[in-house]
């Protein structure tokens, strides 16, 4: 064998292992979501926008828009681990389609973390994260919905 191709097969050896390492820590709803995140993207002009950096250094936003009140669209963006990455994900997911005061009572870290089976010890900061992006997204949004000409979002 070359060296490119020993390098190829270690390469893929090592990706295996991690993967299995990972299937041994995490739910299946939690490695689905880590490799096909949903709601992964910024929205311009959002109703609702809030951005939160957790005890841990991760920097989460969260964007919503509303349409007979009904939160239709719910987006984040993180810098941060695969795990806030899933719990962003999770939130998002719990939000759509509930009202104001629905996903104010319902989209905390307890139900994200049901959403995805649970998360190691070490890792449920990331859904209390994702629960306060939503809830300071949420009150931006009645914020904005009460003073139309002050809108805090700026597309960096």
């Amino acid at each position: 064998m070359s060296k490119n191709e020993d390098l190829e097969k270690f390469a893929q050896e090592l990706q295996a292992q991690i993967l299995a390492q990972t299937k041994e820590r995490y739910t299946k709803t939690v490695i689905d979501l880590w490799q096909n995140p949903r709601n992964f993207r910024r929205i311009d002009s959002p109703d609702g926008y809030a951005c939160v950096k957790g005890s841990c250094g991760d920097t989460m936003e969260m964007f919503l828009n509303m349409k007979d009140k009904k939160i239709f669209e719910c987006t984040f963006n993180t810098d941060g681990c695969g795990t806030s990455l899933v719990c962003g994900s999770a939130a998002t997911e719990l939000a759509k389609n509930k009202t104001f005061l629905q996903a104010l009572a319902s989209v905390g870290a307890d139900a994200i973390l049901k959403k995805l089976g649970g998360l190691p010890k070490e890792d449920v900061h990331c859904a209390q994260l994702a629960a306060e992006t939503l809830r300071k997204a949420l009150a931006d949004q009645l914020y904005q919905k009460q003073n139309p000409w002050k809108k805090q979002y700026r597309k960096s």
